[in-house]
């Protein structure tokens, strides 16, 4: 008997692991089928970037929790996808490729346990660009436009190339082999036209594990173009800087950048949380959960400079070893 209640809550562990700061699973029942019948395989396909910052974490982040659950990992380096939308010639971008692949090392993934691929060793094949073809006679302009409103360059003046991008996504889940697909959640009606059209093809749907869309430093949609991002190869100097300057309005958690990290960087890679400040403050304050934290900063118990110092303190133990297995690896 104690040996069935074990595997209970084992099983449950695992499923809580892979839930652990999602915001949605469609379906969370197809997922446990899938996790008591075969050995998964997850993905998450990314545009060869030429910084890898907090944004791509969260996605890292739960390829990690996965691997931990027991989930094979694919990651794709999707330089196809990256010459569509606009990001430079092929030599650029597998270049940046490369150095993608080792941040995602570098940020903790178990190498001997993940698959890193490239588009192009595979879209450019036969069968691949037939089905193509084939999803491209089941989609209409109007749902591959909208598929590809969130991530694309060029919204106002669209080119054939965005209407491509969609379809391609979402044969890479089937040509993959892939069982969970993972991306935020701006993925979600590419995920959804994966469900809907490739079963028609005769290939299964996909389960989709959506990450929510991290904020950048100054409150807005995080962009290369404005730098209210962090770098994997920022200095500690460089995120203090950058830290201290970041939008977080008293006591408001919504739509707050700081909170946001704490949430989805800090308490799932650290035990425990230690605000520290001045005794005339009110001392050092330790915390060993996010909903201790949120529920003081809520009630104005903590102050947003003593709450950004200490994020910048754990964000740069965090990249530490990043910085430094980056360097080794060049």
């Amino acid at each position: 008997m104690a040996s069935s209640d074990a595997s209970v809550a084992a099983k449950s562990a695992r499923v809580d692991l892979i839930r652990r700061n999602l915001v949605e699973i469609v379906t969370e029942e197809e997922m446990i089928k899938i996790l008591e019948t075969k050995k998964p395989k997850a993905y998450v396909g990314y545009e060869p970037s030429g910084e890898i910052h907090l944004g791509h974490m969260m996605t890292v982040n739960k390829l990690m929790d996965l691997q931990e659950a027991g989930v094979d990992i694919v990651v794709l380096l999707a330089d196809v996808h990256a010459y569509l939308n606009e990001k430079g010639d092929f030599d650029e971008i597998r270049e940046v490729a490369e150095y993608n692949r080792r941040a995602f090392i570098a940020l903790g993934l178990e190498e001997d346990k993940a698959e890193f691929v490239l588009g192009s060793e595979f879209q450019l094949e036969r069968d691949y660009v037939l089905d193509v073809l084939k999803m491209a006679r089941l989609t209409t302009v109007n749902r591959a436009r909208r598929s590809m409103d969130e991530v694309s360059r060029r919204k106002e003046d669209p080119v054939v190339s965005q209407m491509i991008y969609p379809l391609m996504q979402a044969l890479d889940i089937a040509h993959l082999e892939v069982d969970f697909a993972v991306g935020g959640i701006d993925q979600r009606k590419i995920h959804m036209l994966a469900r809907e059209n490739l079963p028609k093809l005769g290939y299964p749907s996909p389960v989709c594990l959506h990450t929510p869309i991290l904020l950048g430093l100054d409150g807005e949609k995080m962009s290369s173009s404005k730098g209210n991002y962090i770098s994997v190869r920022d200095s500690p100097e460089v995120v203090n800087q950058k830290i201290r300057k970041a939008f977080c309005p008293e006591k408001q958690l919504e739509d707050n950048p700081i909170i946001q990290i704490a949430q989805y960087h800090i308490f799932p890679r650290f035990d425990k949380f230690v605000v520290e400040r001045p005794a005339k403050f009110g001392g050092d304050v330790e915390y060993e959960t996010f909903e201790e934290l949120s529920k003081d900063y809520a009630a104005g118990n903590l102050h947003p400079m003593d709450l950004k110092l200490s994020i910048a303190n754990y964000l740069n133990k965090l990249l530490e070893n990043t910085r430094r297995r980056l360097e080794e690896s060049e």
